[in-house]
């Protein structure tokens, strides 16, 4: 479920009481004005709830993906290898470095196929991102097996599962780097947002200077005067989204515990109907979205209309595909490399996910699936 579900009067109190305390909106300065700095706040809250030592809030997750390429040191020339159902801003921040994105395609986990890797490293692979996409996580075990033996780092989109975990560790946060959205669709939202995790000093060194126009917030010195070693943009998040996030982070553990009573009233009703979306070995999910596929064109319509008629829908799949598989980014990709992405698109094609709403009892989501089983009788 997206942490929008929950917003309302935690977050209306810190607003005003951001507003009350000075109503400074910017990250930095005005220390006479203001009583708080909400973002080093949550900065530092997100990096103790998810076990890394560092965290830096950007203004949203494709700025986080950018930002993290940047600090990896990926320049015009180089390759990152990303997967073929993932959202585009993974493409576009590659793109955005002067780099050359290459695509593997999914297998039945909905992620990176590490088979397809192997294939794809170069002398010019630079970063290896995958991205744990709708809840799940990659392979991570194979891929950090494939990165190592060519001193490759990774990269851990995590835009779409925040919550999620494999082998115990929270997903983001095993790799030299891994990024969050705080999308208004998100697990947990800001509006807007983006988080860089990482324990490595000299990441998030580069992470927060290139984020704030190259600036060092050098304490001995005004910000005016501040001193500078590069150059970088503003993809700063502003002290209202800061102030969001803490009372957002707060509901993690509750918004776990309800996304799985429902994925579970629907898992363990169709575990014998429909083939479930794979789930690679230690993986534990964020529960956000139940996926199966049915290959019947008629079946799959049924379904579909049956989720749309109970105000369910779906998410992304198939509502959303155009936006969510590389097959369809013809502005990026010619016809003849678009074509190696049939794969994925074949197998998206066949995907039906449900999205997990707070709205929505786990008893509805039961009475959903009695009624898809009907179908299937049917």
């Amino acid at each position: 479920m997206p942490g929008f579900e929950l917003i309302g009067k935690e977050e209306k109190k810190q607003l005003s009481k951001l507003i009350d305390d000075g109503g400074v909106l910017f990250a930095h300065g005005f220390e006479k004005k203001r009583k708080n700095f909400h973002i080093r706040e949550f900065e530092k809250q997100i990096a103790k709830k998810f076990k890394v030592k560092f965290c830096l809030a950007v203004s949203s997750g494709t700025a986080a993906i950018k930002i993290a390429l940047k600090a990896l040191g990926v320049k015009p020339g180089d390759e990152v290898i990303t997967q073929a159902f993932n959202f585009i801003a993974t493409i576009e921040a590659i793109l955005d470095c002067g780099a050359k994105p290459v695509v593997v395609n999914v297998n039945n986990t909905l992620n990176m196929d590490p088979n397809e890797l192997k294939k794809k490293i170069t002398k010019k692979t630079k970063v290896i991102a995958p991205v744990h996409m709708l809840g799940v996580s990659c392979e991570m075990d194979e891929i950090f097996k494939i990165a190592s033996k060519h001193k490759i780092p990774v990269l851990e989109d995590n835009c779409e599962s925040v919550g999620g975990k494999y082998k115990k560790k929270y997903l983001g946060t095993m790799a030299e780097a891994g990024i969050f959205s705080l999308d208004y669709g998100k697990f947990i939202t800001t509006g807007e947002g983006g988080l860089i995790l990482t324990n490595d000093k000299k990441i998030i060194k580069y992470c927060r200077e290139y984020h704030d126009h190259g600036h060092e917030n050098n304490p001995k010195l005004p910000r005016g005067r501040d001193t500078k070693n590069i150059f970088g943009f503003n993809y700063r998040m502003t002290e209202m989204q800061g102030a969001i996030g803490k009372v957002q982070l707060k509901r993690v553990n509750y918004l776990l515990k309800e996304n799985k009573s429902r994925y579970l009233s629907i898992s363990k009703s169709l575990k014998n109907v429909v083939k479930i979306r794979s789930i690679p070995k230690f993986s534990i999910p964020n529960y956000d979205t139940f996926i199966f596929f049915e290959q019947d064109k008629i079946v799959r319509k049924k379904i579909i209309n049956l989720l749309i008629k109970e105000e369910i829908g779906t998410k992304n799949l198939p509502d959303a595909i155009e936006w969510h598989c590389s097959f369809f980014w013809d502005q990026v990709f010619s016809k003849k490399e678009r074509n190696k992405f049939l794969k994925t698109k074949n197998l998206l094609n066949t995907a039906i996910a449900i999205p997990i709403m707070l709205k929505h009892s786990p008893s509805k989501y039961k009475k959903i699936s009695n009624e898809i089983k009907k179908i299937y009788e049917n």
